[in-house]
């Protein structure tokens, strides 16, 4: 076993390696960038070195400098986490150069599987069934067009190398194609540096359900199966272990299809096989088609961990020092159910945009694993993926953790950021997912219902209000000649007024509903006469009342001058970020839903678009400006 390793990520995979190591008794050393001085596995380790700037090609891709900080401090091995350098056979290679021990696949295995497009070919030749499409080197438009309409639509159009949804698009009609294939290629250029993309064929009711495998570079073993289907653009969102409604049968072929892959390639260390599933007719044996191998570690790993009992970073360093595989195939068994919520700083209501901010306050349920890489105090940057946290829970059934995931779901606490765990949770009470009956258009299919967000209680909005005077412990003293003690209350949406009686007793009178009677006793507020349960957080001008979900409110100062408000001609940048492309030019008209900007954040593209129509009188903001969220990036002339 190694003595010290160094860990080539940040955030809660970095924190997760950290853990095991320890647990090992093996010394870890973090690296860091500008802008996670005080990050917490920059704490959890045991030392830590500092290699750049926060972007990310100045500090977390920068492999001459990891390979450094690995050197200088003795460590013998580097563990690559997910994303970044993980599946960058290059690096691989510098690493083993430097004579240090790569956590992970050779470069080669990497390599092979890298460009989805060869790993097919490889996959046929290894008798794993594929997808049907084209995944040929030529990248000509009219080509790929032809290839389209010869699979027939509708098609997917995918990036060759990475993943995580960046570089997809799904077509429905031919004439859609030409834009779609410039927005893939575009996407897929700034993410993966490779432009190119394959076409294949769009499973009409799919399943994403992978196979998580292990080897040491001779022989593999699989450790079941992981359900990833509910997904919004790509982007997984709930996972579980294992797949409901799957066979004995299928999880055989399933399993051993993924074994042939791995072995293909002399697979060493974690990886996960893709499969897209058509259950349009149930689960069956000749329904399922590779789509691609991740070389690494996935995020969803847990759920696997929970149904399995294995660690499989302890596998992972264990395999990478030298032992053998660390079970047989026939010593792997199935035991209950987990599930796995990723939680991120997202604003949902307008569209899933990744959010910043301080998180001043974070708690989890106590009976539920919550990997994470950030604590109270910590900021969400826009330097990296806004994950706060991944919740998991383990059950004897589906059941059984599939209520245990909406309760733990219930009891995590967030403030300082707007999340989408209201979202989350509207998920796991979805009565299709409750059924098993997932597929990875369920979320597109009912986003309405799914991120429609209930609007305060007046209970709530009463203690947001004694927050707000002050009156969280109790303050209630003060006195007033013939009358109680009245104030008025502003908050952002609401005026009201708290009238004092006694200490611990207040009346609140809202618009539109009854007075709320507030009196405080040893176990909390009692809002007319029911116990409140209700956690309040303050900061600043913030309040966040925690009561079947997190209501944020704003205090609203009267002495604060009014900020400027927009107008309804200019478009503005939704969130900090590099403004990949500008469509327009002054004097052009354009139409409500054209195309204006594409502001690129967070590793993501965001397409703007006119919200009417108009005539284009300024463009504030060329491609490649960095702008800060609520910049002036478009301005149409006023309407007449």
């Amino acid at each position: 076993m190694f003595r010290k390793i160094l860990i080539a990520n940040r955030g809660e995979i970095a924190c997760r390696v950290i853990e095991t190591a320890r647990r090992l008794g093996v010394s870890s050393v973090a690296v860091y960038s500008d802008a996670d001085v005080t990050a917490r596995h920059v704490a959890l380790a045991d030392e830590a070195v500092h290699i750049g700037g926060p972007a990310p090609k100045d500090s977390y891709l920068r492999g001459d400098a990891i390979i450094a900080a690995a050197l200088a401090t003795g460590s013998e091995a580097i563990h690559p986490g997910y994303g970044f350098l993980s599946e960058n056979p290059g690096f691989v290679d510098a690493v083993q150069a430097a004579g240090l021990v790569f956590i992970g696949p050779s470069g080669d295995a990497i390599r092979a599987m890298g460009l989805k497009d060869a790993a097919k070919a490889l996959m046929t030749r290894a008798g794993v069934p594929v997808v049907p499409g084209y995944h040929g080197a030529n990248q000509d438009p009219e080509h790929l067009a032809g290839a389209a309409e010869t699979v027939g639509y509708p098609v997917l159009i995918k990036a060759v190398a990475g993943g995580g949804g960046k570089g997809m698009r799904r077509v429905d009609d031919p004439r859609d194609f030409a834009t779609a294939l410039e927005s893939a290629q575009g996407e897929a250029r700034t993410a993966f540096g490779n432009s190119d993309v394959l076409i294949e064929k769009y499973v009409e009711k799919p399943r994403h359900i992978e196979v998580q495998v292990f080897g040491d570079g001779h022989r593999a073993v699989h450790l079941f199966e992981r359900d990833c289907s509910l997904q919004r653009r790509h982007q997984k969102v709930i996972e579980e272990a294992p797949a409901p409604g799957m066979t004995d049968e299928m999880r055989a072929a399933m399993g051993q299809a993924a074994v042939r892959a791995a072995e293909a390639i002399n697979y060493s260390g974690a990886g996960t096989v893709e499969f897209i599933v058509d259950a349009s007719d149930g689960l069956r044996a000749d329904r399922f088609w590779f789509m691609e191998m991740n070389t690494r570690l996935q995020v969803e790993h847990p759920v696997t961990e929970a149904i399995t009992g294995v660690d499989l970073v302890e596998w992972q360093l264990r395999v990478a020092s030298g032992e053998p595989l660390p079970a047989r195939q026939q010593d792997l068994h199935i035991a209950g159910h987990a599930f796995e919520a990723r939680l991120y700083a997202e604003d949902v209501p307008a569209g899933f945009l990744p959010a910043t901010g301080r998180l001043t306050h974070l708690a989890f349920a106590p009976d539920c694993r919550a990997d994470t890489g950030v604590r109270a105090g910590d900021v969400i940057s826009p330097w990296y993926d806004p994950m706060i946290a991944k919740v998991i829970v383990h059950g004897p059934t589906r059941a059984i953790a599939l209520a245990r995931l909406a309760r733990a779901l219930e009891q995590t606490e967030v403030a300082g950021s707007v999340t989408n765990l209201a979202f989350l949770g509207a998920l796991a009470r979805h009565p299709g997912f409750g059924a098993g009956d997932v597929d990875t258009g369920l979320i597109a299919r009912d986003l309405e219902t799914l991120v429609f967000a209930p609007a305060p209680t007046p209970a709530v909005t009463a203690l947001a209000v004694l927050a707000a005077v002050g009156l969280q412990a109790g303050q209630g003293d003060g006195f007033a000649l013939w009358a109680p003690l009245c104030r008025s209350v502003p908050l952002e949406g609401v005026e009201a007024r708290v009238r004092v009686h006694a200490p611990g007793h207040v009346t609140v009178d809202l618009p539109h509903y009854a007075p709320q009677d507030c009196r405080l006793h040893a176990d909390g507020w009692w809002v007319n006469g029911t116990k409140s349960g209700a956690r309040i957080v303050t900061e600043a001008a913030q309040i966040t009342v925690f009561a079947d979900g997190a209501h944020r409110f704003v205090a609203i100062d009267p002495l604060a001058r009014q900020a400027l408000v927009a107008g309804g001609g200019l478009t503005l940048a939704p969130m900090p970020g590099l403004v990949k492309a500008v469509f327009v030019t002054i004097g052009q008209a354009v139409v409500i839903g054209d195309r204006l900007a594409i502001l690129e954040a967070m590793k993501m593209e965001h397409t703007l678009l006119a919200a009417r129509d108009g005539t284009v009188a300024e463009v504030l903001a060329m491609a490649g400006a960095q702008v800060e969220a609520g910049a002036a990036l478009i301005r149409l002339e006023e309407e007449e």
